[in-house]
């Protein structure tokens, strides 16, 4: 500053900063420039001092830092000189500002920052404003000029660590395991659109949950050296065990609420009531209970007759007469329905019998069916059920209506097959919406020899109408009629209701 000037003479007045004259025609050296930041930083109190933030958690408003309105205003009547770029100190450079490197200088070049425009050539310097007015353009090239790397509009970012983010320490910006790279980069954001830079407490749990690991071998001979050893030597499972221990894990999958499957076919004689024991035990045995089959036949099934005994003779029937006991979801229990339903045994399942009273007359309706429903979906995850013969009977269409997933069950024989095409046809006219989808099909031999020729046709017809189609073999501990032998079932029978209930899983 001249010696002329207020403040300037030695022994002349104290420097007032609000009553300087207006010098926004001048240009300064670098002298004049040291010495004005210097007298402004000692004159301002501690707290208006700009600190430097944290560029991870502190956001970025408007793409500049406020302006300093209480600034003097420097003299217009000042000679020219060129400008140069203020110090870079850490108490005078704006929070959350870069310093200069030979790596940033270009890109700020390029792009400049809204508040600082550096000179293309010593000889043209731009003219500092009244504060009022560099504040207004300020905002303007916040919202007009923002640099095209910069925090788009409303989202919270650090400037730094995104657009350099080389320079960040490893530490900062989190490393996944499972990845292998470095986390917090531009794109990589979380679900709140914040950047993750570290694995999470859920994350870590769930590193590991697509991961299968299968135990030592069972079957066949690579079993029998496990034994033979007493696990000294365990060899790895074949490739048709781990399918099993596959399908066994669809099966015991979780489900977010009760599900209901119903097995149709209005022939008789088309293994509706063997396929629901034969499901029953598969889901049983593998998922470890809250497994119930229903005989929903209107008037009288069989599935109480091919199912184990049990100590009483309740049946559906019996259940709606009391079935103002269950009421109360406080107070009724589990315990309370075992007077009405049958357990299995090894099964790990339960049967609900339909009436079987030769004394009584009428019939199953719909708002039977929907009672005992809401009742058994209080205490059974899977419940399947077995349908009568007449898909015109209310607790059928009721229980076609309700299921959430449809198995048409039907033997190697023309008009079994037929009939549950039919039947198809029937619900597709009804209304019944996306059939394909929530339907699977289950084709049993019904004897050791049966039609090629026609098990391929059905076969063909099936999976053209429903989603999947399982073929199970014949089994002779079928045929009697009696209560089902779980414990007799074949390996081939075992292997095909597997697949089948795992199919059913999947559909669910």
């Amino acid at each position: 500053m001249s010696q002329d000037e207020p403040g300037g003479p030695t022994g002349a007045p104290a420097h007032d900063p609000a009553h300087e004259p207006d010098t926004s025609e001048r240009l300064y050296t670098t002298g004049e420039l040291a010495e004005y930041g210097a007298r402004l930083d000692s004159a301002a109190p501690e707290s208006a001092r700009p600190v430097t933030g944290d560029p991870l958690t502190d956001p970025m408003v408007g793409g500049s830092p406020t302006p300093d309105r209480s600034a003097p205003v420097p003299d217009p009547a000042a000679p020219v000189v060129p400008a140069v770029p203020p110090v870079a100190d850490d108490h005078t450079r704006p929070a959350g500002r870069p310093v200069p490197t030979q790596e940033t200088q270009p890109a700020q070049r390029d792009q400049p920052w809204p508040s600082q425009q550096a000179p293309s050539q010593p000889q043209q310097a731009p003219q500092q404003q009244a504060p009022q007015q560099q504040g207004s353009q300020q905002q303007q090239q916040a919202q007009q000029d923002r640099p095209a790397w910069g925090p788009p509009q409303g989202q919270r970012q650090a400037p730094y660590q995104q657009q350099h983010p080389q320079q960040q320490h490893p530490q900062q910006q989190g490393w996944d395991p499972r990845q292998g790279q470095q986390q917090g980069q531009p794109g990589e954001q979380g679900e709140e659109g914040e950047p993750r830079r570290f694995m999470t407490a859920t994350d870590f749990l769930d590193r590991r949950a697509d991961v299968v690991e299968y135990g030592p071998a069972t079957w066949g001979w690579r079993g029998r050296v496990a034994r033979w050893t007493g696990g000294m030597i365990t060899p790895q499972m074949s490739a048709a065990e781990m399918v099993h221990e596959d399908y066994r894990r669809v099966i015991q999958k979780d489900f977010d609420g009760p599900r209901t499957i119903a097995f149709l076919n209005p022939k008789g004689g088309a293994a509706k009531t063997t396929g629901v024991l034969a499901a029953g035990f598969t889901f049983g045995t593998v998922r470890g209970g809250a497994v119930v089959a229903w005989d929903n036949n209107e008037t009288r099934g069989t599935l109480g007759i091919r199912a184990m005994r049990s100590t009483h003779r309740n049946t559906t029937r019996e259940l709606l007469e009391d079935l103002e006991k269950f009421s109360d979801v406080y107070q009724s229990r589990i315990g309370d329905l075992g007077a009405f339903v049958r357990a299995q045994g090894d099964a790990h399942f339960d049967v609900l019998a339909s009436d079987e009273r030769p004394d009584v007359t009428g019939t199953i309706r719909a708002k039977d069916f929907t009672a005992v429903h809401q009742l058994l979906e209080r205490f059974y995850r899977i419940i399947l059920v077995d349908t009568g013969n007449n898909m015109r009977a209310e607790n059928w269409l009721a229980a076609a209506e309700a299921a959430d997933l449809l198995v048409v069950t039907s033997t190697v024989r023309e008009d079994t097959g037929y009939s549950g095409l039919w039947m198809l046809d029937a619900l597709q006219d009804a209304g019944y919406q996306d059939l394909k989808h929530r339907t699977i099909t289950v084709l049993s031999d019904p004897s050791p020899n049966v039609d090629t020729t026609l098990a391929h046709d059905l076969m063909q017809v099936y999976e053209q109408r429903t989603r999947e189609v399982f073929r199970v073999p014949y089994d002779a501990s079928l045929v009697s009629g009696s209560e089902v032998p779980y414990a007799q079932l074949s390996r081939g029978t075992r292997d095909s209701w597997l697949r089948a209930c795992a199919g059913m899983a999947s559909a669910l």
